[in-house]
Parts: structure tokens; C-alpha cells; sequence
């Protein structure tokens, strides 16, 4: 899975991260300890990418570790508290976006401002907003979605399958109660770590 997964074909027009060590080393780590991904990477520069169920903080390790093995350069958004100390620099170095939770629509507008400044952007978000099991997603991806115009990415973690599944692009439609029922039937079949989406 190792060279496999450091090889993983990614579409030109992805934002790519540099080759070096550290993609070797994580995907050496994926493989040891069973995971893989499936499916295929759209050929888009620009998307919000979900992912889900986020069901424990060990999302966040396997989605980096995915992220850097594979070369992906896809930034994140993770809650201010995070961003403090050594460990803010390491997230700020792969990617991640401090943001303060409580100012939601301000989040959203800063977003589509990087998304207009931006030739390659793929943005990764976690829809529940927390490891808790919850009635109804945070809608903010699909709000930077739709105003940026450019399409969901679905991205699953299967604990079951010890899987990264890349679901199918979403276009996000003028009806947001609609395109949750959608995203959220695609999730069903996968088991996070402590939960399924529904």
C-alpha cells in the first residue's frame, strides 16, 4: 500500500504539495496501519471538501496523514484553540485555517475571499462541526460552496473497512434542506470510529 498510496494518481489540476520525505514516511505509517483510500480525486481545481462521520480526534491524524502521502495541498479550517503553541505552527504548516467558531458568516465571507484570490483551492470541512453525534450539519460548507460556485467533494472514513472513501462531485443546488438529504444518504453505508452519520 506504501508505494501505492505515495504513487496515488492526482489530476493536474490539484494543488500539489512538494515531494519529500514526509511522503514516504506517511504513507509508510497509513499502510502499517491498514489503511487505504478508495476511489479517484476529481480533476477540479477548486472545491469544499467534507468529511465525515468525525467521530473522534483520530480523523484529523489519518485525514493529515492521507493528506500529505498522496501530495495534496488541502487546506482546513479547525477552531482557534488548536492554532496555539508548537502544535498551531505544525497544523498552520499543512494547511489549516484558524478560525473562531462563534462569527460563522464571517468565516463563510473570508472563505469565498480565498476561493476568488485563489487559482487552486481545495478547502477541506467537517459538516458536524464536532466529534458529537448531531441532528443537523453546520450548512457553512454549503454556503462557500454554492456562493464560490464550485462543487462538494465527499470524502468518508470508514472505520469498518479501515477505508478513506472519495465520493462522487456534489453540485450544490438552490435548496439546501434538499442537498443535505442527499450528502448525508451518500454518507449512510460508513461507519466512523464511535458513530455513523445518521
Amino acid at each position: 500500500m506504501s508505494d501505492a498510496l505515495y504513487a496515488f494518481p492526482l489530476p493536474p489540476s490539484m494543488p500539489h504539495l512538494p515531494q519529500d520525505r514526509r511522503r514516504r514516511l506517511c504513507a509508510w505509517l497509513l499502510r502499517r496501519c491498514g489503511w487505504r483510500v478508495r476511489g479517484e480525486f476529481p480533476d477540479v481545481p477548486k472545491l469544499v471538501l467534507i468529511a465525515a462521520p468525525h467521530s473522534s480526534w483520530w480523523d484529523g491524524v489519518w485525514g493529515l496523514l492521507v493528506k500529505v502521502a498522496i501530495g495534496a495541498n488541502i487546506a482546513f479550517m479547525g477552531k482557534r484553540e488548536l492554532f496555539r503553541g508548537p502544535l498551531g505552527w505544525l497544523l498552520r504548516r499543512m494547511g489549516g485555517i484558524p478560525i473562531e467558531r462563534s462569527a460563522a458568516h464571517g468565516v463563510v465571507e473570508q472563505m469565498l475571499a480565498k476561493f476568488a484570490a485563489s487559482p487552486k483551492l481545495w478547502l477541506g470541512i467537517a459538516p458536524e462541526g464536532t466529534r458529537k453525534r448531531v441532528a443537523k450539519w453546520k450548512t457553512g460548507f454549503w454556503h462557500i460552496a454554492r456562493d464560490a460556485r464550485v462543487p462538494i467533494f465527499p470524502i468518508a472514513f470508514d472505520y469498518a473497512t479501515r477505508s478513506i472513501v472519495l465520493g462522487p462531485l456534489f453540485e450544490p443546488s438552490d435548496d439546501l434542506d434538499g442537498d443535505l438529504v442527499k450528502l448525508r444518504a451518500w454518507y449512510a453505508p460508513f461507519r466512523g470510529k464511535n458513530r455513523d452519520v445518521n
